[in-house]
């Protein structure tokens, strides 16, 4: 039997659990990662929390679905064949009678809902009917906010996924071929990030409709080259490792050794700046609706309410709640991302 006093390694303690052992010893980035996974779980849901429409209505003995079906105004006693306001008063009152009843989002104003009977002129400050104040559109600041914030981290996902895999691809292909290969590559690089990416917004911006996948696509052309020097470099290091010349010699194809041996240990660079990655869509998207030339006109934005803030400075409940939701946003990112790096560091020891 062993004397040593060297102690032994629990079975389960794989690098994965190891790494995640290390997260959770730093508290404000496992905190962050938990109110951030809320923050997106609420966004996703936001039509359950801030709508313009009942989620259930029970008129007249009759069961109705405003939330999933559309409903003309004669249906709640209306005279009209249009689809039905449920913030006029009329309709309101229609469904307090006795027998009927509504179950209202805890905040009764949609994304492009428009306040019409606001008692103030807008942009109006916080009041009981709109918590956080009116955009200069009339429009629920609130509203804006919750369905601004889903756009915002929908698209950052949408853009880290693309330059996340562009990233990979290209880097993995340079480190691991490396000579002629690796050399071509990064001269088109050099080309390529010399093209002035602002003025090709700016001009696809006055020749295309703006949209959402157009904005994205343009991004994610120039915003894989950053990750992808970390992935090259990463794969110049692994392929001169011996179980990679081992399984060359034993003539396994260039693609498993690529996806199984080489590519599992160079992701560490990729999975420690997911978190920064994500932030820099999120201003990437913010500066853009900011400047005008981000998503289509009338689709909730952050930018876009910055740039309202700017122009209506009496209006300061505009910037204040943007610029809170913005920068508390990205602070949870970052917290993330330093605690997922350090997760990731083998030198930090596990309690």
């Amino acid at each position: 039997m062993s004397n040593s006093t060297e102690p032994v390694r629990p079975l389960g303690a794989s690098p994965a659990r190891r790494a995640w052992a290390r997260f959770r010893k730093n508290r404000l980035g496992l905190w962050s990662l938990w109110i951030f996974c809320a923050m997106v779980l609420l966004s996703l849901g936001a039509e359950l929390i801030s709508n313009d429409r009942p989620l259930v209505v029970r008129y007249q003995g009759q069961w109705y679905w405003p939330l999933t079906h559309d409903y003309p105004e004669t249906t709640f006693g209306g005279d009209f064949a249009t689809p039905t306001d449920y913030l006029d008063p009329f309709i309101q009152q229609q469904l307090r009678q006795e027998g009927n009843w509504a179950l209202f989002a805890p905040n009764r104003y949609g994304a492009k809902t428009l306040n019409y009977f606001a008692p103030s002129p807008n942009p109006a400050p916080p009041s009981s009917e709109n918590w956080l104040g009116t955009d200069d559109r009339g429009r629920d600041l609130l509203a804006q906010l919750i369905y601004g914030f889903r756009v915002s981290v929908l698209f950052a996902f949408a853009l880290t996924f693309t330059g996340v895999v562009l990233g990979v691809i290209t880097g993995a292909i340079q480190g691991y071929f490396g000579g002629r290969t690796d050399l071509l590559f990064q001269r088109f690089i050099e080309i390529w990030s010399s093209m002035p990416e602002l003025y090709l917004l700016i001009i696809f911006s006055a020749v295309l409709s703006p949209s959402v996948g157009l904005l994205l696509v343009l991004l994610s052309l120039f915003g894989w080259m950053g990750l992808g020097d970390y992935v090259r470099a990463e794969f110049l290091r692994n392929r001169q490792l011996d179980y990679v010349r081992a399984a060359r010699a034993l003539g396994v194809s260039h693609w498993r050794i690529i996806t199984r041996h080489v590519l599992p240990n160079s992701l560490t660079p990729v999975v420690t700046f997911l978190p920064f990655r994500m932030s820099g869509a999120i201003l990437a998207l913010t500066s853009l609706d900011f400047l005008g030339l981000g998503v289509p006109p009338g689709t909730p934005s952050l930018g876009e309410l910055l740039s309202q803030g700017k122009g209506s400075i009496d209006a300061w409940w505009i910037s204040l709640a943007t610029f809170f939701v913005l920068a508390f946003t990205l602070l949870l990112l970052t917290l993330m991302g330093d605690a997922l790096r350090d997760a990731l560091d083998p030198r930090k020891a596990v309690d």
